[in-house]
């Protein structure tokens, strides 16, 4: 608990094995009350080291059902245990649990409902290892998606992310992209409600046992997020009515 709130961590996890542990044991538990482990199909055996941890809640995929499709099922978990602030922590530990202490203080003491991991505040991304163009791309898409939703964030990329229940129940995730689009479209909608996001510094790591998409998916990646932007400043102009924000 912090500030008798409820914490619960999600770890939306494919093929964790080797870096789980790792992962798990940096987890601040004198704030956090519940981890949920979802493995998405994984080819190793992610939910086997999970069960050795001592994980209580370990949800498996059968098929593969991608990365938003693995966050529904987190966020569905956590709001059933009755989860007051959900922390999203990638299991493969390209970003430290250590930051999940400040991100869950932001939220319980009422100062912003969500809170981010940025890789590009300071100096983390590329000190960490993050590819060079990955890096620009990064930038420029976070350029193009403030200038297109009027906003001021340093990352809209980033993998780590503190929520609110309230927040959680007030959007409906659900019907979003099951690929990795699923991020973008979560953040039109917390915008959409009215919601804030606060960025805290993050350092990062890239290795090899980190997951990363290759070449081809990130340029697809990278349409979906400008279209997913371009369709925000639409809808709040009135000119369309996207789904996604409005139901």
């Amino acid at each position: 608990m912090y500030n008798g709130k409820k914490v619960v961590i999600v770890l939306p996890a494919y093929n964790a094995a080797l870096t789980l542990e790792q992962t798990y044991r940096e987890i601040p538990f004198d704030i956090v009350d519940e981890v949920v482990l979802v493995d998405d199909a994984s080819r190793d055996n992610t939910m086997e080291v999970g069960r050795k941890l001592g994980i209580t809640h370990r949800i498996r995929h059968e098929v593969n059902k991608g990365y938003g499709g693995n966050q529904k099922t987190c966020y569905k978990k956590a709001l059933e245990l009755k989860a007051d602030i959900v922390v999203m922590l990638h299991p493969d530990y390209q970003y430290t649990p250590k930051l999940i202490t400040a991100m869950v203080a932001i939220i319980g003491q009422d100062l912003y409902p969500v809170v981010f991991g940025s890789r590009i505040l300071g100096k983390g991304a590329l000190k960490g290892g993050m590819p060079l163009y990955k890096y620009i791309a990064n930038r420029f898409l976070t350029l193009s998606q403030n200038l297109l939703m009027n906003k001021k964030l340093s990352e809209y990329h980033t993998g780590y992310r503190a929520f609110s229940a309230e927040v959680l129940h007030a959007i409906d995730f659900t019907h979003n992209s099951n690929d990795f689009i699923f991020d973008n479209q979560m953040i039109a909608q917390i915008f959409y409600k009215g919601y804030e996001i606060a960025e805290v510094t993050c350092p990062t790591k890239y290795f090899e046992e980190a997951s990363s998409i290759n070449f081809s998916r990130s340029v697809t990646y990278g349409l979906g997020v400008l279209k997913v932007s371009l369709y925000y400043m639409l809808t709040k102009l009135g000119l369309m009515k996207w789904k996604v924000l409005t139901g």
